[in-house]
Parts: structure tokens; sequence; C-alpha cells
């Protein structure tokens, strides 16, 4: 017999259903196809063929392999429509910005647009259930049944993730201005993302959604929210949960055994209250505890709570470097700058930068964000610039988390005969420690 042919994907993937506007975060996870014949096959022609796949870098904050990087795609969008979700898109993730920890960790971004072009403007399901578009990548409301489900043809998208620099996070917009959305986060074993969040471009709180499904994502954190009244989910019975948000233990037990998010126990969370053990949660009425009475992921409109704060910025650590050169390669520049995390935290001791110049430190730069090579005084021959950037952020307690927010940055810096002679610098981005293992493809950030 030959080989054993390669397992063909589950035709079925899981997605979350966000809950009703203005209620719960969620409504729980359906079973839908990854693909949809309904979706169009028409070829483009013309100005929409040469407009279809072009790729742009939105927000540039850095190299692909030092930030997390996010794709966004339209669907519903005609070629004569690309200005507008050009426009939706940077509205959207403005909103992201207005979430914290993104606000705050806003530079560790790269922000990508794929132009999708669609035959017709619209998704299918908007406004009525019988209404039926044809569209780039199959967005339809309706989806299962449920008409905030919003689904996509998810081999049509990957065709145009593949497009962009490396996929951190997908975000799909719509183009409705109906409440819904989708989470399908199961990362992808091809092309690396962690997940794809859809949205209405235009629909209430669907930035919210769309947040609440990163928290899942990039986070791995558990819906808080349960199901009262649904059978089988009074009481949980079984073992520990992985998520960094759920527990079995109550207060005292999480203290007396320092696990999970024992370290925040009693702090005032941004979303109201203490952060304590408030029994329901991961679906269950009884059984199980999350951090807070209601965070983001318990409802929509609310922060994330201190533990999923945390959590965040962890995701965002395991594809984003907090020492990133801001240029790679400087063969006619005489200073190495660094791109930092939170650069206006600097001044206020939250980010420590020191620079060491062939291993010894050069205290006169600490926490400078570049340095002119030109002052250094050196010899002939090759040099080793190094700069190490800690983020010393209070939103993280957990130290193998804390262990993540160190990184290193390196440049080779030759000098020549003749006292006229420019450095040559060549940045090399080191290595940098992960919080914990991510089930996707993760970057090569070796250089």
């Amino acid at each position: 017999m030959g080989p054993a042919a390669a397992t063909a994907p589950d035709p079925h993937v899981r997605v979350e259903v966000p809950g009703p506007a203005g209620g719960p975060a969620g409504a729980g996870y359906r079973d839908v196809p990854r693909s949809f014949s309904h979706t169009s096959g028409a070829a483009l022609t013309g100005p929409a063929r040469a407009a279809d796949g072009q790729v742009t870098k939105v927000i540039d904050n850095g190299d692909t392999k030092d930030r997390l990087d996010v794709v966004v795609i339209g669907d519903g969008y005609t070629v004569d429509q690309l200005d507008q979700f050009h426009t939706d898109l940077k509205e959207k993730w403005n909103e992201f910005l207005n979430v914290e920890p993104y606000g705050t960790y806003q530079k560790l971004f790269n922000v990508w647009s794929v132009d999708a072009v669609s035959a017709e403007s619209g998704v299918s399901g908007d406004p009525g259930k019988d209404v039926s578009r044809n569209t780039a990548l199959g967005a339809h409301f309706w989806c299962d049944g449920v008409e905030r489900l919003l689904c996509i043809d998810q081999q049509k998208v990957d065709a145009y993730v593949a497009k962009a620099p490396q996929a951190d996070l997908v975000l799909v917009l719509a183009n409705s201005t109906k409440y819904g959305g989708a989470g399908y986060n199961e990362a992808s074993p091809t092309l690396g993302y962690e997940g794809i969040s859809t949205a209405s471009a235009h629909g209430k709180n669907a930035d919210q959604v769309a947040i609440h499904e990163t928290g899942h994502s990039l986070g791995k954190l558990a819906d808080e929210y349960s199901y009262p009244g649904v059978p089988g989910y009074e009481q949980y019975t079984g073992p520990e949960m992985p998520q960094p948000n759920s527990s079995i233990l109550n207060a005292d037990a999480m203290a007396a055994g320092r696990t999970k998010w024992f370290r925040w126990l009693g702090a005032a969370s941004p979303d109201g209250g203490a952060v304590g053990t408030y029994e329901g949660g991961n679906f269950y009425v009884k059984g199980l505890y999350r951090p807070t009475e209601d965070s983001l992921m318990r409802s929509l409109g609310k922060p994330f709570n201190l533990p999923g704060r945390e959590a965040m910025i962890a995701g965002f650590y395991r594809h984003a470097s907090p020492a990133a050169p801001a240029d790679r390669t400087q063969r006619w520049s005489s200073t190495a700058r660094l791109s930092l995390p939170r650069a206006n935290d600097v001044a206020h001791g939250k980010v420590a930068v020191r620079w060491y110049l062939d291993g010894r430190e050069l205290r006169r730069y600490r926490d400078h964000d570049r340095v002119a090579v030109r002052e250094l005084g050196l010899g002939r021959g090759t040099h080793r610039l190094t700069a190490t950037v800690t983020d010393a952020t209070s939103a993280v307690r957990d130290p193998v988390i804390r262990a993540s927010l160190t990184g290193s940055t390196s440049w080779t810096v030759r000098r020549g005969s003749g006292s006229a002679s420019i450095p040559d610098l060549t940045a090399r981005a080191e290595a940098k420690p992960d919080a914990a293992p991510s089930p996707g493809a993760r970057k090569d950030t070796t250089g």
C-alpha cells in the first residue's frame, strides 16, 4: 500500500454565536459548514479583477516578525466601495483601541487590508432571511437558523488571508448595518492565524462582538456567561478548567493553592467591584467560578477584567517582541533606533531600556529609544550593540507571563579604516521568550 492519505479537514467548524444586542456576550456554539455552495464563483473582469486581492499595510508599527499582524478583509463591497471598506476598517480598529489592553499596546500591532471585490453590495440575510447576494466571501446572516450569526466561507477567506504577510488574527467586516458576528476560534494549521472574528461593519456593538472573540483566540479566555435553565449545565463536577479565567476553586482554595488568578484576589477591577470568585461561568450555573461579576467575556460593553487583561497581554506578546528595531537594516544611518511597545511609558518607568556595547552596559543611554553610534567612540573592526527592553507593566503579575515581556535586539556595527567612514549597521532581532505555547503556527523571530 502507498502512503496514507492526508486527513481531510473537517467539513464543519465550531463558531461562537453572539448574544442578543445588549445582552450576554455569547449564546453558545454551533457547528457550521466551512464552505457554502452559494458563494460566488463568477470571474471578475476589468477594474474589479485588478483591484481584487490588493494588499495594503494600513498601520505600520514595524517588521511583521516583530509585531502582531491583523489582517482585515471586507465582504459585500463592490469595486466602487473599496474606499468605504478602508474607512470602515480604520473606524473598526479605532473601536478596538478604545478597549484595554488594545489601546495601551497599539504599537505592537500591524494592520493589513486585503481587498475582496464582491459582485453585489451588502451580504446575504440582510435585511431579511430570503435575501441572497453574490459576494466574495459568502458572508451571510441567519447562519444555522440564527439571525445574528454571521458566517463566512472559510476557504475563500483563507485564500485572501494568504495574500498578506503572515496573519496572526483575521477580521472579516460585512458591509451591513445589521447586528451580528461570529467567532471562528480554531487556529489555522496552514496559515498560522489564531482565529477569525466576523462583524458587521456598521452594526451597533459589532466591535464588542469581535473583541470578545479575540478574548478566546488571543487571550485563550473562557466565556464567563452561563446557561441557566438548560439541562446539563446546572452543575459542573469535572476537573479543573485550562482557561486562566475559569476555575473549580473558590477564593480561599485558590489562595491556599496559589493558583489561577490568586495574585489578583481583592484587587479593584476595571469592570467594577473586586476580583474574587463568582459562581457561574464557562456555561455552567454552579461548580465553576469566574474572576469578576461582569466582564467583556460575560457581557458586551464591559471591559476585560484584570485576569483577562493579563491574558490578553500574554497573547499579544506571543506574536510581538518588546524590543524591535525601528529600522532592521541601516546601512547609511549612524543611529540605532527602537520601536517600543509603549513609547509613552518610558518616562514613567513602565518600559525599561538598557543598551550594551560588546557586552558592557552603556549606562548613560538607559531608557533611551535610540543611540547615535558616532558618539560611542568605536575602534576599527566589528562591534555588537544590543538593546534589552522590559515592559514593567503592573497589568501582569504572573511571573511566567512576565518573562515574555523582556526581549532584545542586536546590531552588528562595522567601522572601517579612515576617520571619515560611516559605521555600517545591520539589525538582527533576537529570539524572545514566550509566555505559553501557541496552538497555531508561530512566527520565526530569530532573524
